[in-house]
This record gives structure tokens, C-alpha cells and sequence, in this order.
């Protein structure tokens, strides 16, 4: 039987989500905690490779399992096995064959910044803090203009597997900044994503905020397909997965 599983963490101690040999990672710890409840170590098709650091609200995975332990001990008992900074929050049947990244219609990140010239000791390890004031107005405008279907080299780094197969393009359904006292979280929804697309995104938007660049440089920035044009690659530390949408059927609960 398949199951997706719904998981939070907290990336700072964790070289990513993906098995690495000599580095701990969300899924290895997880494993290591389906053995213990399972009494087996199942293999686990995550909905996306987060990079060390970054955070999740709602990574989902999907695995097999037909052993004895019923569904509706999967979450406490996983819990009871995992550290503080990994949760296991829901669980459903899912088709067999299904597969929690190629399944998914698309996902929703969220980049956390701290405007404010001293740092927040409580959030400085899920926060990016940039000190001068950043232009709310500017950073909107500038984000409307990745909604849509685009080219996205320029926001992506070196070393993509994607990129070096010319498989740039996607589609980015929502793009949004809100801003809270002193804190601003960029979002961003769409279909797939580049190497470190967000994180460059969200450096990008930025730099408008900071006048470097205007949002009417945005098109040019991105018919360029030229990465230097772009803004820097923020700091891991600062985004989260926000959530995964599938199929009607495999929805997060």
C-alpha cells in the first residue's frame, strides 16, 4: 500500500532533505525513524530536494509500507521517534504508483526577510535581515512581472541539471510581497522550479526594493536569460516550502 505522508522541519541542522552520505538530512532521520516503528526502512520519494538549511511547513513524500502498524499510528509514533525540529503532521492512502514529486501540480514557497538594522536573536535562523528600508510598493510591482510562463535562467545557478538539458522554462501562477512591521515574506507558487530559482527570486525583488533595479527591468532581466543581471542568491536560511498542491484526491488534509 502507498501512503503521503505530510511532514514539518526545521532545515538549519540538516544538510537538505535527500540522503547524503556523512551528513545528516531529513530523510535519513525519518528513516531512521520509519525503522524503528516499521521495523523496516521504506523508501521515500520526497516532493522536492531542499537545500541544507532551508525549512518546510508541508513536505510531503510518499511511500510503501504493508506491515501490521495501522495508518492511524503512522504520525504519533513516528513523532515519538523523530527530534523536535522534524514533525510528522498527517497521513493518507494514496494509488499505488503514485509519486510524491511527479505527482505534484505545484508548490508554494515563502521567503522570510527582516527589514530592521538589528537582527532578531529568536528568528535569525529562519530569516534573511537586510538593514536599509526596502520599498513595499516597488518589491509588488516587480513581482507581478514573473507571473506567467517565462525562461527562467536568469534565476537560476550554475551547476543545474535542468538548465544543462535546456529544460529552463516554467510557470510561475502567483508571485506576491506582504509586509508586517518590519517583516516582509515573498511568495511564490508554480509548476516547477530552477537551482536556487526562489532564493534568486526573492534577491532579485530586493534589489528593487532597494533601488538598484526598477520592476520595469524585470522582462528585460529575464529575456536576457543571463544570470548576472539578476539579483543574488539569498541565504537558504530564509525559505520555507509552504505547501505542495496535488490532485484532488491526494490533497494535503
Amino acid at each position: 500500500m502507498t501512503f503521503l505522508l505530510w511532514i514539518s522541519y526545521k532545515g538549519t541542522n540538516y544538510a537538505g532533505f535527500q540522503v547524503q552520505p556523512n551528513a545528516p538530512t531529513v530523510c535519513a532521520v525519518l528513516q531512521d525513524a520509519m525503522q524503528t516503528v516499521f521495523g523496516q526502512r521504506p523508501d521515500v520519494k520526497g516532493c522536492s530536494r531542499t537545500d541544507a538549511g532551508v525549512h518546510a511547513r508541508r513536505f510531503a513524500l510518499s511511500f510503501c509500507y504493508t506491515g501490521k502498524v495501522p495508518m492511524e499510528k503512522f504520525v504519533p509514533a513516528l513523532n515519538a521517534h523523530l527530534p523536535p525540529d522534524i514533525r510528522a503532521v498527517a497521513v493518507r492512502t494514496v494509488p499505488d504508483g503514485f509519486h510524491a514529486r511527479y505527482a505534484a501540480h505545484a508548490k508554494t514557497y515563502h521567503y522570510y526577510i527582516l527589514n530592521a538594522r538589528v537582527g532578531d536573536p529568536f528568528t535569525f535562523d529562519t530569516c534573511h535581515r537586510i538593514g536599509p528600508a526596502l520599498d513595499l510598493a516597488a518589491m509588488q510591482a516587480a513581482a507581478a512581472q514573473f507571473v506567467g510562463t517565462h525562461d527562467f535562467s536568469a534565476l537560476c545557478a550554475s551547476g543545474s541539471s535542468a538548465a544543462a538539458h535546456g529544460d529552463t522554462v516554467r510557470t510561475i501562477t502567483d508571485c506576491t510581497v506582504i509586509q508586517s512591521g518590519d517583516s516582509f515574506v515573498i511568495s511564490v507558487t508554480a509548476d516547477g522550479y530552477l537551482y536556487n530559482m526562489v532564493r534568486i527570486l526573492a534577491g532579485t525583488l530586493c534589489e528593487v526594493g532597494a533601488g538598484r533595479l526598477r520592476a520595469a527591468d524585470i522582462p528585460a532581466i529575464l529575456a536576457s536569460r543571463d544570470r548576472s543581471r539578476a539579483g543574488p542568491t539569498l541565504p537558504a536560511k530564509g525559505l520555507f516550502l509552504k505547501g505542495v498542491d496535488y490532485p484532488e484526491k491526494e490533497e494535503q488534509p
